[in-house]
């Protein structure tokens, strides 16, 4: 057997003559466990709130958008569309158009997006899980669907046909406008529907037929601003991405699901950081307790110490005694708090014993990746700490 290791779990499992140091121990243990529990709990409520705010833009947002790199617009023609149906890993896709357009509404007036979207568009996207009222439009027709947002701003109901919708789109052209009444494409359309996803995102589209909108905008029958698509499970992005280039000839730029987030994804994950940062500097504090419980267990073995030492020992084997005795603290403590940290993060999750609001508990993500984060990092420092109490071994001490 390893000598060092057999004399190090003999130290953690054995009981001090001295009162002080057992105590000493048993904080610094203390520390190590309630130091993971809390690292691990927050790191999977961090988790749960990145997978909550994520899910809003999830109900909106395809797997891949593709959009053209020269122009708000481009061309698809029907043997491009065959190929896209061919591409292994694509269930299905929709073409869209997207333009920011003037919305008047009685005596209010709102500038936002009009997304004209084809039949295929809730099958990409799951948006009609989010009709808050009415019902999802109509191919074909002048029927659209707003937002809980604008909807509260106008002040607006479904199927007023008394009062339509007004949409002003700017005619396509160059030079100076002459007369700003001729300026403007103008069409009135009927809200059937309201959604309700986020604050933000329910005021910033309205939704219409890909007909309609190509009409307004004065585009061509096979003219459109996108093409979002929906992946098959487990398929492959970047040979998808691959293919697609090579339909549209490198005149395209496509996005995942996290770059068209890109600005959230990157907040998101600078608050995991921070709050781990934070975190791992609770934890070292409390390893300070362990540096100290260690370098007295080692005042306190002196006289075993210098008996090994002079049997032939090596001071470095001696070192590596309470090197091993802190690391294995470290390991202990840390699968002890892990199990409590996993504890209250299924509680959470089944029980839902914490709530934000009355019908909303606190969102936490049980993650094997937190877990190894959290592990690593306890036996990371504790042995960093074991490692400077154990120099304090050395011949001059002994002598």
């Amino acid at each position: 057997m390893n000598f060092p290791l057999y004399i190090a779990k003999r130290y953690i499992f054995s009981r001090s003559k001295n009162n002080a140091i057992t105590i000493i121990n048993r904080i610094a243990s203390m520390g190590i466990i309630v130091g993971t529990m809390a690292l691990f709990v927050v790191l999977s409520v961090f988790s749960g709130l990145k997978v909550f705010s994520l899910s809003f833009t999830n109900e909106i947002d395809p797997d891949l958008k593709m959009t053209s790199t020269y122009g708000k617009s481009f061309l698809v023609t029907p043997d491009q569309e065959i190929q896209i149906k061919k591409i292994e890993g694509v269930a299905s896709y929709t073409k869209i158009i997207e333009e920011r357009v003037l919305f008047l509404f009685k005596d209010k007036q709102q500038v936002t997006y009009l997304k004209g979207v084809d039949s295929l568009y809730p099958v990409v996207n799951d948006i009609k899980k989010k009709l808050f009222n009415g019902q999802w439009l109509k191919p074909d027709s002048y029927q659209v669907v707003i937002g809980y947002g604008i909807a509260q701003d106008f002040s607006m109901g479904i199927l007023d046909f008394e009062n339509p919708l007004q949409v002003f789109a700017p005619k396509p052209g160059k030079g100076a406008i002459e007369n700003p009444a001729e300026a403007f494409n103008k069409t009135d359309v009927l809200p059937v529907g309201i959604y309700s996803i986020s604050e933000e995102l329910d005021s910033k589209y309205v939704f219409a037929d890909l007909g309609l909108v190509q009409e307004l905008l004065m585009y061509k029958t096979n003219q459109i601003s996108g093409i979002e698509l929906k992946f098959k499970p487990n398929a492959d992005e970047e040979s998808i991405k691959s293919e697609l280039k090579k339909i549209f000839k490198n005149k395209v730029t496509l996005k995942n699901r996290a770059e068209l987030n890109e600005s959230l994804y990157k907040m998101l994950n600078t608050e995991n950081i921070v709050v781990y940062l934070i975190f791992t500097l609770v934890i070292i504090v409390a390893l300070f307790n362990l540096v100290g419980a260690l370098i007295m267990m080692i005042l306190e073995k002196k006289g075993n110490l210098k008996t090994l030492f002079n049997l032939g020992t090596e001071i470095n084997h001696l070192r590596k005694i309470f090197l091993l005795q802190g690391t294995l603290l470290s390991v202990f403590g840390g699968i002890i708090g892990l199990v409590l940290g996993m504890i209250l993060v299924l509680l959470q999750q089944q029980y839902e014993l914490i709530m934000i609001t009355p019908t909303l508990a606190y969102p936490v993500v049980f993650s094997l990746e937190n877990v190894l984060i959290v592990m690593t990092t306890i036996v990371s420092l504790g042995f960093v700490a074991s490692l400077i109490a154990s120099s304090r071994v050395s011949k001059k001490l002994l002598d």
